[in-house]
C-alpha cells in the first residue's frame, strides 16, 4: 500500500512561523533592556503573549534564541549592500564618507539587536565565540575598505594599521560609545567619526 503523506497545513506553518518570529523579537527586546543573564523563558513567553511551553517547542533554550538572533542579525545587516558603495568610490574621501554612512545605518537599524548582544556577552557561557561570530563579517568588511583605501592613496600607517583604526572608529564598539553611552545622536557621531577618520587617515 502506498504511504500516506502527511498534509500540512500553509495557514499552520504561517501561524507557527509568526509566533516564532514574536518570540524572537520579544527576547531581543528584553535582553537588550535587561540583559542575557536577568531574563528567563517564562519573561519571553509573557511578552510575546504565548505560554513558556510554546517558546521551548517553536524556538528552543535561551541559548538557542540568542544564538538565532545573533544569525538572524548577520543575514540581514545589509553589510554586502553598504560595502559595494563603498568599494565602488575612487578617492579616499568619497570611500569613508561611504563608509561612516554605512555602518551608521546598520547600526542604527540593528540598535536594538546588537545592544541584546552587547549584554549577553558578560553572563553568557561562550561570550568570546558569541562576539566573533556576531562580528566576522563586519571585521572583514572593514578590513576590504582599509585595502581598498591603500589601493587609491596609501595612508602613512600599514594598511593592517588601517583596517585597525576602521574598526575603532566604525566598528560597533565606536558607535555604541558615542550613541548609546554618551547619547549623540546618530547624525552627530557619524560628522564626528568621518572627520577623525579623515583628519587622521589624510594622505600627507
Amino acid at each position: 500500500m502506498p504511504t500516506k503523506r502527511k498534509y500540512v497545513s500553509p495557514r499552520r506553518e504561517q501561524a507557527a512561523a509568526q509566533t516564532r518570529t514574536q518570540i524572537l523579537q520579544s527576547a531581543t527586546r528584553l535582553f537588550a533592556e535587561r540583559g542575557y543573564g536577568r531574563v528567563t523563558i517564562a519573561d519571553i513567553a509573557a511578552e510575546a503573549g504565548v505560554s513558556s511551553k510554546a517558546v521551548f517547542a517553536s524556538a528552543g533554550s535561551k541559548g538557542d534564541i540568542l544564538n538565532e538572533i545573533v544569525d538572524t542579525a548577520v543575514r540581514t545587516s545589509g553589510y554586502e549592500q553598504a560595502m559595494r558603495a563603498v568599494l565602488a568610490e575612487r578617492d579616499p574621501e568619497s570611500v569613508l564618507r561611504a563608509l561612516a554612512h554605512g555602518t551608521r545605518m546598520g547600526n542604527e537599524g540593528m540598535f536594538t539587536v546588537h545592544e541584546a548582544i552587547h549584554k549577553a556577552l558578560p553572563s553568557h557561557e561562550d561570550g568570546e565565540a558569541l562576539w566573533e561570530r556576531a562580528t566576522a563579517d563586519y571585521r572583514a568588511a572593514l578590513r576590504a575598505a582599509a585595502h581598498h583605501l591603500h589601493t587609491l592613496a596609501p595612508p602613512a600607517c600599514p594598511e593592517e594599521e588601517t583596517a585597525d583604526l576602521l574598526w575603532f572608529w566604525f566598528g560597533p564598539g565606536g558607535w555604541r560609545t558615542l550613541v548609546a553611552e554618551n547619547g549623540w545622536p546618530w547624525d552627530r557621531a557619524e560628522a564626528f567619526l568621518l572627520h577623525t577618520a579623515l583628519a587622521t587617515l589624510r594622505t600627507p
